[in-house]
């Protein structure tokens, strides 16, 4: 019985030290998702405050080699 008790108390150690490993993985992980999103709010008003850019010509609006 004794050593049923070891065991599990064995395993209850190793599992609460998953459970921080995890956490702290878990907590690492949102940070990157935290600044991965404030980078792209940045980049989404750097475009919407850029000025419209140069329509490309069509195909049939290609200027002759010779000009």
């Amino acid at each position: 019985m004794e050593h049923r008790l070891a065991e599990l108390e064995v395993r209850l150690n190793l599992t609460e030290e998953l459970v921080e490993a995890l956490n702290l993985t878990v907590y690492r992980q949102q940070q990157q998702i935290d600044l991965l999103q404030q980078q792209l709010r940045h980049l989404y008003r750097q475009i919407q405050e850029a000025p419209p850019a140069v329509e490309k010509r069509g195909a049939d609006q290609e200027i002759p080699p010779h000009y």
